[in-house]
């Protein structure tokens, strides 16, 4: 990692974080009667983007010299990069829960091969309980089950 790469993309997106904020805060009130509002997400975002690029920046002050460079993983990349874009495309068709699930899985076998069960049961478990505590107990609104599943 270079520390002055590390520097420049923790104020940039610093920056987005703020934006985040910003213009999360134009967004109405939901119509839905739901509890939570479509402002809730984007601001949180943005806050944790702050927080995160606020850390990476402190975290360059104590970087070691290093002389080796290892190689990009690009093929990683581009499988976290299709995959993001196919969850976003499938989340209104197959639902919150079975997208995710997916996503998940793939993003855990892509940064970590193996421990498929742990992957599962994590993958299951951070899916329904997300949408369990967004829908039940936030009364919010997520893309449920798809209509042949139930």
């Amino acid at each position: 990692m270079s520390k002055t790469f590390d520097r420049y993309s923790s104020l940039l997106f610093m920056v987005i974080g703020l934006a985040f904020i910003v213009e999360s805060r134009k967004i109405s009130d939901s119509a839905y009667g739901s509890n939570v509002g479509p402002d809730i997400f984007p601001l949180g975002l943005g806050i944790l983007l702050i927080l995160l690029s606020l850390r990476l920046f402190y975290e360059t002050f104590f970087y070691q010299a290093k002389k080796d460079r290892s190689a990009l993983d690009y093929k990683s990349f581009l499988i976290m990069l299709l995959s993001a874009i196919l969850y976003g495309l499938f989340l209104e068709t197959i639902g919150y829960v079975m997208s995710t699930f997916l996503f998940l899985i793939i993003g855990f076998q892509v940064m970590e091969r193996g421990g498929r069960w742990k992957t599962l049961l994590i993958a299951g478990c951070f899916s329904f309980g997300v949408y369990y505590l967004f829908v039940e107990v936030l009364n919010g609104t997520l893309p449920g089950f798809p209509a042949w599943f139930s």
